[in-house]
């Protein structure tokens, strides 16, 4: 049976080439063997394997059984077995190169049945990375500045957001309930609490037309419930609340278009539809509906709409203290009450010192003791600045994951596009590729300025390629500005969909904004290899190792040029 099986046996793969899409390496594997090979009580497998590393490692991918049910019959030639079957794993740079195995094995199908293993046949090659030259330029995160100011008044502005329709207070993402219940239990002297909401234009939230005014009484009685309960030093009866509630205020929905990502043309547009066209309320929101890019508005202009915003005046006494890093350093050792120094004092005590560790013991107290925004996100880049530090990648991923959760929570206490942002810079630096999303997706609605916006949208579309989602990749930077790494991921995209004329243009656009780029150059010997024009891959992949040697051991385990690596033209060029 292994012999009749094993000797008439095709089995191909789909790309012929094994390589990654996003995170994954996909691929259709399809194996034929004669249908004279079937024997009653006993069945026909190939194993598949992915062995890598010099041949000391290798992944079980599972197998393909020639049973009754598993198996059809070749179109073409009657006589064979087919089996067609999708397979995937994870990729990771050290599986590649590899090679994907083949196993015959017959075995009874009984319980303890025997079993005889056959020949291990090469199905195929891997593993082209290509996709995983995505360009992302990183943003330096830096500490806010600190100061040991003594005057602790102010106004606290927090955020919230409702639902579509509903004036219920949300308790997750965005709705700093635990923020307001820090600040009541903090018990600052507040003089004046102002609470205003609003409603999106669309027509669930727009219905009711007293929504706003349900959603201003819905923070007004939270905000007097939690003093009552919390608060010793303020009474409800002595504080002065002001309100107001929006109604059908375009001014509102007209200001956060004008600081999106939206084109000139596009916010321009939406201005002329409001300010300049005839109709109702309503006739106006309908006609938002024809424009092309109306789903940017419902994605992210009408949640943010859906708000409201609790304002808070408080003094508190000052304070002087001239030494407050001895007393920090008490705090930090349990040695002296928290409250020796004021929030900012503390966190200011945290510039005293160059250790990083010391550094973060100071802002992990302030954040127990304070729960303020600038010290989770002091927090969080003290962490970001250990893990570039850290040689153990398992450490550096704890690190960055730490310092995601603490940007998170400085984001839930001061909700701008560039905090969100920051959040996910945290997760895509540590591989948390749908943390980073989803906060990258924040970030945009939240709005903002225009060179923000445009880096946002340019490390969402660097991580939509990297996890394989190359059509929103290509929506979001078409929301983003012409810089080198939009470029040169626009390129990257279509060379993975096979324009390689169009990605060929668009590398040497790059290398306009870049000159003497090596990473252009290299992906320019790529589209041409693909191509199979060797000069033009010799020329290029000459002026890239030129530049930069690395790309010379690169090329050489690069499957992209398996077809030339035998050529003259690839040889003198590594030699």
């Amino acid at each position: 049976m292994l012999k009749v099986a094993e000797a008439g046996q095709q089995v191909s793969v789909q790309p012929t080439v094994l390589e990654t899409n996003g995170e994954n390496v996909l691929f259709e594997v399809t194996a034929r063997v004669p249908a004279k090979h079937l024997k009653k009580g006993a069945a026909f497998d190939l194993n598949l394997r992915y062995r890598y590393d010099n041949g000391l490692r290798q992944d079980t991918l599972g197998r393909l059984t020639f049973l009754s049910g598993e198996y059809t019959y070749d179109e073409v030639r009657k006589d064979l077995l087919i089996i067609k079957k999708q397979v995937s794993f994870p990729y990771t740079p050290n599986k590649s190169p590899g090679e994907l195995l083949a196993l015959a094995e017959v075995r009874e199908l009984k319980p303890n049945g025997k079993q005889l293993k056959g020949k291990e046949t090469r199905v195929a090659r891997g593993i082209v990375s290509t996709g995983q030259l995505v360009v992302r330029q990183d943003t330096a995160i830096t500490l806010l500045p600190e100061t040991a100011d003594n005057n602790m008044g102010g106004t606290r502005v927090l955020p919230f957001f409702f639902d579509n329709g509903k004036s219920e207070i949300r308790n997750y993402l965005g709705t700093n309930v635990a923020a307001l219940e820090d600040f009541i239990e903090a018990n600052q002297h507040t003089d004046k609490v102002m609470i205003v909401a609003g409603h999106s234009p669309d027509s669930i939230d727009s219905r009711d037309v007293r929504l706003a005014d349900k959603r201003v009484q819905a923070l007004l009685r939270y905000y007097k419930k939690r003093v009552d309960t919390d608060s010793y030093l303020n009474k409800v009866n002595e504080i002065d609340f002001e309100t107001e509630a929006y109604h059908r205020r375009w001014d509102l929905f007209l200001s956060k278009v004008q600081q999106s990502a939206l084109k000139p043309q596009q916010v321009d547009s939406v201005l002329l539809l409001i300010n300049d066209t005839p109709g109702t309320y309503a006739q106006k929101e309908k006609s938002l509906h024809k424009l092309t890019y109306f789903d940017y508005l419902e994605q992210y202009i009408y949640p943010v709409l859906r708000f409201g915003t609790v304002a808070v005046q408080y003094s508190a006494p000052k304070r002087y203290d001239s030494e407050i890093y001895l007393l920090s350093k008490k705090i930090v050792e349990k040695q002296a009450e928290v409250d020796v120094l004021t929030p900012e004092e503390l966190r200011y005590s945290a510039t005293l010192t160059p250790l990083l560790a010391e550094k973060q013991r100071i802002y992990e107290t302030s954040v127990a003791a304070t729960g303020r925004w600038e010290a989770y996100h002091n927090l969080a880049v003290v962490l970001l600045q250990r893990s570039e530090k850290e040689v153990n990648e398992k450490v550096r991923r704890a690190y960055l994951r730490r310092a995601g959760v603490n940007f998170t929570l400085a984001a839930h206490r001061n909700p701008t596009a560039t905090m969100f942002y920051r959040v996910a810079t945290a997760y895509h630096r540590a591989g948390d590729k749908l943390e980073a999303l989803q906060n990258y997706d924040y970030a945009i609605k939240l709005g903002g300025p225009r060179p923000v916006l445009d880096k946002i949208f340019a490390d969402k579309a660097a991580l939509e390629i990297e996890v394989g989602q190359l059509d929103d990749a290509i929506g979001s930077l078409s929301y983003s500005s012409k810089s080198y790494q939009n470029t040169m991921n626009r390129a990257l995209i279509f060379m993975l969909k096979s324009n390689y004329a169009g990605a060929h243009n668009i590398y040497e656009e790059a290398l306009k904004l870049k000159p003497n780029d090596p990473l252009a150059y290299y992906c320019l010997a790529v589209v041409a290899a693909r191509q199979k024009d060797e000069a033009q891959m010799g020329e290029n992949l000459r002026r890239a190792v030129q530049l930069d040697r690395k790309f010379a051991q690169r090329a050489v385990e690069d499957l992209e040029f398996m077809d030339m690596a035998r050529s003259k033209t690839f040889l003198e060029v590594l030699r």
